[in-house]
């Protein structure tokens, strides 16, 4: 279950803490958790931390990690959203080996649990609707009150039950209730549903069933089968958690699985439900879950973000006991620094300003020798090709400059990168005055970028040559919220959209290396940001970038 490359750095949280003293005074001697997702979605980046943390502290301690899914809901489950879950996990780098289970496996187990409970006395067929129980249900400051069925007997709750079972009623019509307490301060200890009747396909077991299990009803027992020691989620279901323990304390299971809860992962800038991350995608704000500006594992992973990335970010937010919001600049900030290691140096040009260097003899074309990487030489270099006409970026010129503009002004020098040093000598214009094209000379003593007699030269760019580049459509990709909270106050969140979250340059001119780059090479281009080759729309020799994160901002301002 760890990754194949070295394991991110951790550092001691509570959980590792509860775990090292259960090891040592003996409570357990081997740790198994589970990350259990529900798959009627794609996973998230809040998924993420959870998967870190329960597979990363299997690992740590020797243990296992159970994949488990709680399919217990058919009508919004599809077999797609479970092949993109295993996808998901394994892309982070994560193995449950042969411990992938569904909760579906212990339907029968489940099944028999609720009639145990009824022949205890401890469960009850409810006929009220759905909104007359929420009506007895009571306050968080009145208790609720109990159901004029509460009262029925044994046999007549297993006949009820069995005859749920078997489909003779139709969805709404009955559903199986604890009978715990009506006047508990704790709601969700208010005789809470068991089954509901759902006439509906299930991805693994088809129409076998036609009742189903409530997740409450669910995942303890299920840890419990599986001999789960530490049942690791999120705060939210903290007030669930004696209704955990009340399964557990009144089933004759075969192990007691201790529950635990840490923070959510709250990321600004975005938005991880799932029921308004399906809104984004059955309305066509994005183009898909895989979109690139979605907070999915499969949007991030198409955009370009590495795997290694995302570890290191779930590994420093850390794990805590308190909400919190994670502004997305750290994720941010943790994509750049694992592709400034790992990222080939390239040379795009966005948005082209065409350059002559009239003093180049015309025909003419040299190689210049580029590192793939500064600070690596072993990652080695490539060549790219100069000639007369050139292209540069259009922000790279300004006729009238303000003081600290160090790029290419009329009457300046400013270096080529890796190529020569340049003097601009004019600029042809277009009938509003547009500037369409500017003239150089170069200084043949300069090759390399370095003057002969030593004077500085302040400005350096990136260029492509114009017979040697390739035509590309690149996207440029912002957050998709404009509000660090869309869903602030209860306000409707797509208030908050975007409308900048992509520009698609179709005009970009690249070094023809990069025609065939493969699609899982995440490049630097340079002064520009990390791009890769979007794997879905990208073709042989036609590729399609996407800008995975601008360069640091003292970078971007040079």
């Amino acid at each position: 279950m760890s990754t194949e490359s070295t394991p991110t750095p951790v550092a001691n949280n509570f959980l590792r803490t509860i775990i090292e003293d259960d090891l040592k005074n003996g409570k357990h001697t081997t740790i198994v958790t589970r990350f259990p997702p529900e798959p009627n979605g794609y996973l998230h980046i809040g998924h993420a931390k959870s998967i870190c943390i329960n597979f990363g502290l299997a690992r740590d301690f020797g243990g296992c990690c159970h994949l488990r899914f709680d399919d217990t809901n058919p009508a919004k489950e599809e077999m797609e959203y479970i092949e993109s879950i295993k996808e998901s996990v394994r892309w982070l780098g994560f193995d449950w080996g042969t411990h992938m289970y569904c909760a579906s496996e212990y339907f029968e187990q489940l099944y028999q649990w609720a009639e145990y409970l009824i022949q205890q006395g401890k469960a009850y067929v409810e006929d009220l609707t759905a909104d007359e129980m929420r009506a007895y249900r009571g306050t968080l400051t009145e208790p609720g009150k109990e159901s004029p069925w509460r009262s029925r007997s044994t046999d007549e709750n297993l006949d009820l039950f069995r005859r749920m079972r078997a489909g003779e009623f139709a969805d709404g019509a009955k559903v199986l209730r604890a009978k715990i307490d009506m006047a508990s301060p704790n709601i969700n200890l208010r005789d809470p549903v068991l089954y509901r009747i759902i006439h509906a396909t299930h991805p693994h077991v088809g129409d076998a069933w036609c009742i189903y299990p409530m997740y409450d009803f669910t995942h303890g027992q299920s840890d419990a089968i599986e001999g789960i020691t530490h049942s690791i989620c999120t705060l939210e279901f903290e007030d669930h958690k004696p209704l955990y323990e009340w399964f557990l304390d009144n089933l004759p299971v075969p192990s007691r699985p201790r529950q635990y809860e840490f923070a959510r992962l709250n990321l600004t800038y975005a938005v991880m439900s799932k029921r308004k991350l399906h809104e984004l995608v059955n309305l066509g704000i994005v183009s898909g879950w895989d979109d690139p500006r979605m907070p999915t594992l499969m949007g991030i992973r198409r955009r370009g973000y590495t795997p290694e990335a995302v570890r290191a970010f779930c590994e420093m937010i850390g794990v805590g006991r308190s909400d919190s919001w994670i502004d997305m600049s750290i994720l941010e900030e943790c994509v750049r620094a694992d592709l400034n290691e790992r990222a080939p140096r390239a040379m795009a040009v966005l948005r082209p300003l065409k350059v002559v260097v009239d003093n180049y003899p015309e025909g003419q074309a040299e190689e210049f020798e580029a590192p793939n990487h500064p600070q690596k030489p072993e990652m080695g270099s490539h060549r790219v090709t100069f000639s007369r006409e050139l292209f540069i970026e259009q922000d790279d010129f300004m006729e009238e400059p303000p003081k600290g503009f160090f790029r290419m002004t009329p009457g300046s020098e400013v270096r080529l990168r890796y190529a020569y040093i340049v003097r601009c000598t004019g600029v042809v214009k277009d009938e509003n005055g547009a500037i369409i094209e500017v003239h150089c000379e170069y200084d043949p003593a300069s090759r390399g970028g370095s003057a002969a007699d030593g004077r500085k030269i302040k400005g350096t760019i990136h260029w492509v040559s114009q017979a040697h580049a390739m035509d590309a459509e690149v996207r440029l990709f912002d957050r998709l919220f404009s509000d660090p909270n869309p869903d602030r106050g209860g306000a409707d969140y797509k208030q908050f959209l975007n409308p900048l979250s992509v520009e698609v340059i179709g005009t970009a001119k690249l070094e023809k290396s990069l025609a065939d780059a493969d699609l899982e090479t995440r490049f630097q281009f340079e002064r520009q940001g990390y791009f890769r080759p979007d794997p879905v729309d990208s073709q042989p020799g036609k590729p399609v970038f996407n800008r995975i994160v601008t360069l640091r901002d003292a970078w971007t301002k040079k």
